[in-house]
């Protein structure tokens, strides 16, 4: 037992900074017990973190970064209202979901009020858990099997989600693409199949019939599976794609594909574990940009929802919920416990009483604005997309032919960590989209630094 009390001595005994004295040692300690294969942010260099605030994170040094990438931490790292309300509870109770917990309807019921057309919540821990729900809901409720995703989609780590994420098994997977699983093209009017002129990128008239084209690829495959034998449970889309490079669908792609999944008797689904509760800044889902009057049959959520702490859902309409699981109950030990509803209330409450989506709204512009400027300087920009406080920069090497530039937009993340104190990461298919996801309690002179730190970065790295 001399290890457990030599743990405990560490844990009870050891001041934060105590803990992080020799950095070299404890990257050992983690590479000797962690397996090789979990990725890190600046893999070459990694960041230890030693505390964190708001949209601020701090290194073992004391050095204070500008964080530009945790949407985890939705209204601010260490927010104190979640902090102290999941305290509160912890000191209370935190039971079994199936006990009764005043913490678990509270929190079904203002979720549901932010979603119009739906009415009931299964909670449960992540995102990849709530997706792997909703696929067992669309089977149950429809009593077919297979499931449209898109191209670059990325839907979670357990078995099934990995196996309806091309980002995943396109790319080296132990994992392989199951015969249920069938790929539609990613909305992508920059590098998909049905692309737009430069010119035409902000043109609405424009987008929208890419939305039309975009969802007739959704047709063609469900006629084509029809013609097979096989019957199509659901469909499954990030309501904006993050992993797959910050993509945003055309107006109106939302509501076609879903006509045509419930005519040939499918399910949609609308991912939001990495967009929703305001991110998007006009409207709380963003499902609903350009989507007027559309309303998924299921929706997920995660990340963002707990601020990091672990709890993701799942919402749909009781006919739905009602099939699953048929003759067997549902259960789960620790979706919806009352620590994690109190978490999802504080960030809830947090959202409302600051004005958060307004603000993310207001920032989002500033940004569009700044980072299209920081484009008309710099020829290896080739896209600019994005909406409130969740955009993407598409580094090129070439503005007509939109080759990826992989290896500039890793220097850049690189150099902006090292001199700026600023954090970025990359993301898409080709690993060369700057992606901007902070916490919304995101400044308007943090959006300056950060447009100021890539504008000064692309200079020396491009000269």
């Amino acid at each position: 037992m001399n290890w457990l009390v030599q743990a405990v001595s560490y844990f009870s005994s050891s001041s934060p900074t105590e803990a992080a004295i020799n950095r070299e040692q404890l990257l050992a300690r983690r590479r000797q017990v962690i397996g090789s294969t979990c990725s890190l942010f600046f893999k070459d260099d990694p960041l230890v973190v030693q505390r964190a605030s708001m949209q601020y994170l701090y290194d073992e040094t004391g050095r204070k970064y500008l964080d530009c990438i945790s949407n985890v931490q939705h209204v601010g790292h260490c927010h104190p209202d979640v902090v102290n309300a999941v305290t509160k509870q912890m000191n209370q109770s935190n039971c079994n979901l199936r006990f009764v917990n005043a913490n678990l309807p509270d929190c079904a019921e203002a979720l549901l009020k932010t979603l119009p057309g739906l009415d009931t919540v299964l909670f449960v821990n992540s995102g990849s858990e709530a997706n792997d729900l909703a696929l067992r809901l669309a089977r149950d409720f429809t009593d077919h099997t297979d499931a449209i995703v898109i191209d670059h989609a990325y839907h979670g780590t357990v078995t099934t989600t990995m196996e309806m994420s091309p980002y995943k098994f396109r790319h080296g997977s132990s994992i392989v693409q199951p015969e249920w699983v069938h790929v539609a093209p990613c909305p992508d009017v920059y590098r998909g199949d049905h692309r737009l002129d430069d010119k035409d990128l902000e043109n609405v008239a424009k987008l929208t019939e890419m939305g039309v084209m975009y969802a007739d690829d959704v047709e063609a495959i469900l006629k084509e599976n029809a013609a097979k034998g096989r019957k199509v449970a659901a469909y499954f889309c990030e309501a904006l794609q993050s992993c797959g490079g910050q993509v945003i669908p055309p107006p109106g792609y939302f509501k076609r594909v879903a006509d045509y999944m419930h005519a040939a008797g499918g399910l949609f689904v609308a991912d939001e574990v990495q967009t929703g509760f305001g991110r998007v800044g006009n409207t709380f889902w963003a499902h609903q940009i350009g989507n007027e009057g559309f309303v998924p049959d299921i929706v997920t959520m995660g990340k963002p929802m707990g601020n990091g702490f672990p709890v993701s859902a799942v919402v749909t309409r009781r006919e739905i919920a009602d099939r699953l699981g048929h003759n067997v109950p549902y259960f789960n030990t620790y979706g919806g416990n009352p620590v994690a509803c109190a978490a999802v209330l504080a960030v809830l409450n947090v959202l409302q009483r600051d004005n958060l989506l307004e603000h993310s709204q207001a920032m989002g512009k500033i940004f569009h604005e700044q980072l299209m400027e920081l484009k008309q300087r710099h020829q290896c920009i080739g896209d600019i997309r994005g909406v409130g406080l969740f955009f993407g920069l598409d580094i090129v090497k070439d503005r007509k032919t939109r080759e990826p530039n992989t290896r500039l937009a890793n220097d850049l993340i690189l150099k902006l960590r090292r001199d700026e104190g600023v954090l970025l990461s990359t993301d898409g298919p080709y690993a060369n989209v700057i992606k901007i996801k902070p916490p919304l309690c995101f400044s308007r002179e943090n959006v300056f630094q950060t447009v100021n730190a890539i504008d000064k970065g692309l200079r020396e790295l491009c000269n």
